[in-house]
């Protein structure tokens, strides 16, 4: 069995020489979010204004972009070309500020390139990118100090990592209280088998490395977050035959969660939670993930855990908050999570990508 060190090393060469752009990629993975849920305007707009250059190495598998940035303190685990980055920095605005991490030289390096660039074109004073080489499973060795970030962003590069636990634990001791962690990343529909896992081209491609999708909610569990909230899942469709044999009946979907790092003593009761209207973008209602869509000035009941994210993150301002005198308790011994399951998601959205033309095998 390769050790972590092995497969960083071979990740490293994968992505940072090997692929030239992300249609070099075997699967659908990096375009596969784009339909399945609807787009802020000023998400569309940060994009088109990311350079081209950068875009073209991109190699995410979503859109890891939450909604209310603005002055936020945002890290980008795997930044590779950085085009998160770049559009994160239009959405935190002057005052906020982006940091890219990412254990690729060759990206990183790129990535660094474009800093002045988009201070000017977004007409900043100074810039508010700065871009760290490092792991995601060392982020103190990185400088990322503890209690620091408002939001953890992540596009389909966890996947890639062998010690997924130690990203999770990385990222809620690195978030503010109330902070949160969205990201979006590829999983698969069963425990990947151990021989997957030694084949580069699998591990590269997110195949081999891929988490089962319901081990998410135990793993963010075991280190201190909420429990995982599905925003948006698609189906991943492997372009190479000869990959496609190798998975098997291992199924793979994109999926978009978001995590919140809350206070662990605190008391959790129901409650009855009214949208203001208020967040930009969307002052109708707001999509706060696949079950929870709130509409402006409609009171809506919520669970515990749910009325503690809204008093806690940066979403409290957005809300009037009634507090139920029935505390909540999840009692239930074996809970039922399949309104987490992406591949359910994909399936009602209908959301998947067709067979890239790129290749014919």
């Amino acid at each position: 069995m390769a050790t972590f060190d092995d497969v960083r090393e071979n990740v490293k060469k994968y992505y940072g020489s090997r692929l030239e752009s992300s249609g070099d990629l075997q699967t659908s993975a990096a375009s596969c979010s784009l339909s399945c849920c609807p787009v802020s305007t000023s998400v569309t707009d940060a994009l088109s204004q990311v350079h081209l250059e950068v875009t073209k190495r991109f190699f995410g598998c979503g859109l890891p972009f939450p909604a209310k940035l603005e002055g936020c303190r945002v890290l980008d685990l795997g930044s590779g070309s950085g085009r998160d980055c770049y559009a994160f920095s239009k959405l935190v605005g002057q005052s906020g500020h982006v940091t890219g991490i990412d254990m690729t030289e060759e990206l990183i390096t790129a990535s660094r390139q474009y800093i002045e660039y988009h201070q000017k074109k977004f007409g900043y004073e100074k810039p508010n990118v700065t871009f760290v080489q490092g792991y995601m499973e060392k982020l103190s060795e990185a400088g990322i100090q503890s209690d620091s970030v408002d939001v953890v962003l992540s596009n389909c590069v966890i996947c890639l990592c062998p010690d997924k636990r130690a990203v999770l634990q990385q990222a809620y001791n690195v978030l503010k209280e109330g902070g949160e962690l969205y990201f979006s990343d590829m999983f698969a529909s069963k425990v990947v088998p151990d021989h997957m896992k030694e084949d580069t081209v699998l591990w590269g491609e997110g195949m081999g490395s891929s988490l089962f999708w319901q081990d998410l909610i135990s793993l963010a569990h075991s280190v201190g977050f909420s429990t995982p909230h599905l925003v948006s899942a698609s189906q991943i469709e492997i372009y190479n035959s000869e990959l496609k044999a190798k998975a098997g009946d291992v199924n793979y979907a994109s999926g978009t969660y978001r995590l919140f790092k809350l206070p662990q003593s605190q008391v959790v009761s129901e409650a009855t939670v009214t949208y203001k209207g208020t967040v930009a973008d969307f002052l109708d209602q707001l999509d706060f993930d696949s079950s929870h869509c709130f509409k402006k000035d409609v009171a809506v009941e919520v669970n515990g855990e749910m009325a503690a994210i809204l008093q806690r993150s940066r979403f409290f301002p957005d809300f009037k908050i009634q507090i139920s005198d029935k505390p909540w308790s999840n009692s239930e011994s074996t809970p039922q999570y399949c309104h987490l399951n992406p591949f359910l998601l994909a399936d009602k959205l209908g959301s998947s990508v067709r067979q890239c033309s790129k290749t014919s095998n």
